[in-house]
């Protein structure tokens, strides 16, 4: 059986990201499966280890940083984990299917670094910071101090995009999803 792929797709908070990832997953001829991640929160309501997350204490999760096993791992909150492990990624690519990363800006360019040409990266911008402003006030979820931090630091995601295989803009929902599309098949068929 052939090798799976990697493809990570990172965004600023408000683009859109899920949406895409929502719509290509629902595409079997990519053979996408999504990567589950680890974390140290508990469990919320019906939530198992292994299938929403892999729950794991905080000292195991430190014990798996000392050891090299994640692909890339943050500290979203002091004491809060969460990270993507390298068996996680082997487990799926072992079996065929090509590994969907939906990553932070910074998770997608540690992958991106670790994994190199195994691995795609894509990033989904939005037509604007004015656009992504008024998607985020939109959806009335979010308080205006909230909206302006993530503007603020969707501003300096976007200054990392670079570092991304590809950009995609965001402006289209069809558009950017037929676009997101054909670059994965294209990586995946390469």
């Amino acid at each position: 059986m052939a090798k799976g792929k990697l493809i990570v797709i990172s965004a600023p908070s408000g683009t859109g990201k899920s949406t895409i990832i929502g719509e290509l997953m629902k595409d079997d001829a990519l053979k996408l499966e999504f990567s589950i991640s680890a974390t140290t929160r508990a469990p919320r309501g019906s939530e198992r280890d292994g299938v929403e997350y892999y729950f794991l204490t905080l000292e195991d999760f430190k014990q798996r940083i000392d050891q090299d096993e994640f692909a890339e791992y943050h500290e979203v909150y002091e004491g809060r984990y969460y990270g993507t492990l390298k068996s996680e990624i082997k487990r799926i690519t072992g079996n065929g299917r090509n590994v969907v990363l939906d990553l932070d800006v910074l998770g997608g360019i540690d992958v991106k670094r670790l994994y190199g040409k195994k691995a795609l990266s894509i990033f989904i911008k939005p037509p604007s910071i004015d656009t992504l402003r008024q998607r985020l006030l939109s959806r009335g979820t979010d308080s205006l101090d909230d909206i302006n931090n993530r503007v603020a630091r969707a501003e300096y995601e976007l200054s990392l995009a670079g570092e991304y295989d590809c950009c995609v803009v965001n402006d289209v929902l069809e558009d950017a999803v037929a676009q997101t599309r054909e670059i994965i098949t294209e990586f995946v068929n390469g």
